[in-house]
């Protein structure tokens, strides 16, 4: 079973990278968001806006075309010059017509039905019946007015160039060019017949405007289309056309035909080799991670949402990208596990975003250098202010990245450089917010202790201190000196100063329950124990460490403050009580169960667990021997420190001896600050002090004298 055990958390990093991977690879291939590979036609709608995911500059076919059928429909078809026969011939015409009326006219005999019937005879003239009735009747006199400005309009268009397509134009044009002193039936009469003869004179010329067209359209040169990163080709909803489609095979965004396998290695080849750097990275450095199954699953997660998110922002977007608060992700998880383990996740990740964003160096940097500043500028985050500061130094970071890569950018404008440092000092107030928020869920969700709960803890106004003043004076003074110890030490090793501090003033909130058993509430003389024996006695004592817990958990206390509360004596025995024991029973100690004497534990499993243990044992040691000078100071803080470690109980906490070194001269020097020599003052003369009756009787005359002036 014990086998079973140890392979599976042997295994166990592995098993969760192998996982991770899968997932993260699921999410980059899956189109959730504006894949880079687009799979599109003509008549499409656009999913979403399409943007050129890098500059370039490529030759438009479509466009050129475009270009060359423009110049060619710009060349005017070119016609040959007037044909003077054709004018002449229809000239000709109309006096031979004419001809035929006036012959057909003067036959007295024929009725008008019958010369009706004889106009019909002029094969290229047609006349409408009313007009036909009008030509017949019309008098002589005027007929001959009429005939003569036939001839005249006839004569005057036909000796102009007469085009093909200008016919509508020219027969249009004919009314206005009858002499207004005819009568409007008159005139009439002389537009419908003058139409007939107009054809036209000045031929098209095939051969001509061919050769000059096509040098029109050799003359067009062919057609640049530029695309700047980040341009948009296409906006959402709109429908793509021919040369939307052109542009983005020309930038390489459609889906090619590849196999599955092409397509998704290299992401699965990233992907793999960031997993496995981070989780030898762990093994290496924080062995323990994988042991923590809520700040394992804090981790992965946390990279996991924020992976999700990047797949909506960042492909095929001009701004989102610069407004994605990568930043957060890092220092979430530096505020709570640790800066190390915050800065490498953060540099990891830009992996993942330079997928998501198909490589482009810009995005990469941005989301390199921003959230590691804001990491480093963090710091150990215990106020607010600490997370508007990093938020601050991320839009110093994040603009200072714009600036070096669009300074000498040619297709950046000031209305575009704006938007995207904008941008960027947004992002920097976005991720500080938003890690500020996020930390307020870390410790109900993954028991994550916080820099910011802790402070909170601290303050002497929680129920469980204000508690422990009222009921246990003595023990709230002695957390208070521990608290001090324990701080001051940790400083100095580099361990947790926070932690330890509210680990400490929270270590004996136990003893509240029963305050009088504890010799430091205890007044003179009053011993409860003397009447008890040395078993209900030890019970008593130890009693307060799962009492401590009980209280704890149900205040809500972290978990890493139950712990120091459990840990703080380890598996140490009540030495005073077990040897009463042996006494009673004679030195026999096979009739003393020393379990009915040991703390529960367990030993100290962290430093900062551990140096409250030490700070403990040290300044109840130090109140009992009440030493004066440093050479005792040292002899007790030694003596504890010794006998800790023969004891075993800092077998599991990682601390070295240079580190137990450091921490036994920090707690000489606070000690000997509480255990200095005073100096002795000579007896003052004595005063003989008013009773409080004579100094209130006194302030009444006083007052009375006042008012009586």
């Amino acid at each position: 079973m014990t086998t079973n055990h140890s392979s599976w958390y042997a295994s166990r990093p592995w098993i969760v990278g192998v996982v991770f991977s899968l997932i993260a690879l699921t999410l980059i291939i899956v189109p959730l968001g504006n894949n880079t590979e687009l799979d599109l036609q003509i008549g499409d709608p656009a999913p979403f806006d399409i943007v050129a995911p890098r500059s370039q500059t490529y030759i438009s076919t479509l466009q050129t075309e475009s270009a060359q059928a423009a110049a060619e429909n710009a060349v005017p078809r070119i016609y040959d010059p007037p044909d003077t026969r054709v004018s002449r011939q229809q000239i000709s015409s109309v006096k031979a017509a004419i001809a035929f009326i006036d012959l057909t006219r003067s036959n007295k005999l024929a009725t008008t039905h019958q010369k009706q019937q004889e106009f019909t005879k002029l094969g290229n003239v047609n006349m409408p019946d009313d007009l036909q009735i009008q030509l017949i009747q019309i008098e002589d006199a005027r007929w001959l007015v009429v005939q003569e400005e036939i001839i005249r309009v006839t004569e005057n268009i036909m000796s102009e160039p007469i085009q093909e397509d200008q016919m509508e134009q020219i027969r249009q044009r004919i009314p206005v060019l009858i002499s207004v002193e005819l009568s409007i039936e008159e005139a009439e009469l002389a537009a419908v017949l003058v139409q007939q003869f107009i054809v036209p004179n000045s031929l098209f010329n095939e051969v001509a405007t061919n050769k000059a067209r096509n040098a029109s359209v050799a003359a067009v040169e062919p057609v640049e289309q530029a695309f700047a990163q980040g341009q948009t080709i296409i906006a959402r909803g709109n429908v793509i056309s021919a040369e939307d489609l052109e542009a983005m095979t020309a930038l390489n965004m459609l889906e090619p035909q590849r196999s599955q396998f092409e397509r998704y290695f290299p992401s699965f080849t990233a992907i793999v080799l960031v997993v496995s750097t981070m989780t030898l990275y762990l093994l290496r450095s924080q062995p323990g991670f994988f042991y923590r199954t809520k700040h394992m699953l804090f981790v992965v997660l946390l990279s996991l949402i924020f992976l999700f998110a990047a797949q909506f922002v960042i492909p095929q977007r001009l701004v989102l990208p610069f407004l994605f608060p990568a930043a957060t992700l890092g220092m979430l998880i530096a505020v709570g596990l640790g800066t190390e383990l915050g800065l490498i996740v953060s540099t990891l990740f830009v992996v993942f975003i330079a997928i998501v964003s198909d490589g482009r160096i810009e995005i990469v940097i941005y989301h390199l250098v921003g959230p590691m500043v804001a990491i480093l500028s963090l710091g150990k985050a215990e106020r607010v202010n600490s997370f508007l500061l990093a938020g601050l130094a991320t839009a110093a970071a994040n603009s200072a990245v714009i600036i070096a890569f669009r300074f000498n950018d040619p297709t950046i404008d000031i209305l575009g450089l704006s938007t995207l440092l904008g941008a960027s000092i947004a992002n920097g107030a976005i991720s500080g917010a938003l890690t500020l928020t996020g930390l307020f869920l870390l410790g109900y969700v993954f028991d994550i202790t916080t820099s910011l709960q802790l402070v909170e803890l601290s303050r002497p106004n929680h129920p469980l201190l204000v508690q422990l003043l009222r009921t246990a004076p003595g023990t709230y003074q002695h957390s208070l000196h521990v608290a001090n110890l324990a701080e001051q030490a940790a400083r100095n090793i580099g361990a947790n100063t926070m932690l330890v501090r509210v680990s400490a003033l929270f270590h004996d909130i136990g003893k509240t329950t029963n305050p009088e058993y504890f010799v430091e509430n205890q007044a003179e003389g009053r011993n409860p124990h003397t009447n008890m024996g040395p078993q209900l006695s030890s019970n008593v004592i130890v009693s307060h460490v799962t009492d401590g817990d009980t209280m704890a958990k149900k205040h809500r206390l972290p978990t890493v403050i139950r712990d120091a509360i459990l840990e703080h004596h380890g598996t140490t025995i009540t030495r005073y009580q077990y040897d009463n024991a042996l006494k009673i029973a004679e030195e026999n100690d096979e009739k003393v169960d020393i379990s009915e004497y040991t703390y529960p534990g367990p030993k100290p499993q962290s430093p900062e667990t551990a140096l409250l243990m030490l700070a403990d044992g040290c300044e109840a040691k130090a109140k009992a021997d009440n030493p004066s000078t440093t050479e005792e100071i040292d002899k007790i803080v030694r003596f504890i420190i010794n006998r800790r470690l023969k004891h075993g109980q800092l077998d599991e906490c990682d601390l070295s001896l240079t580190d137990l070194g450091k921490v036994r001269e920090s707690f000489v020097t606070t000690l000997r600050g509480y255990y200095h020599n005073r100096l002795k003052y000579p007896p003052e003369p004595s005063v003989e002090e008013p009773l409080v009756e004579d100094l209130d009787q006194s302030t009444e005359i006083n007052d009375t004298k006042t008012s009586d002036q």
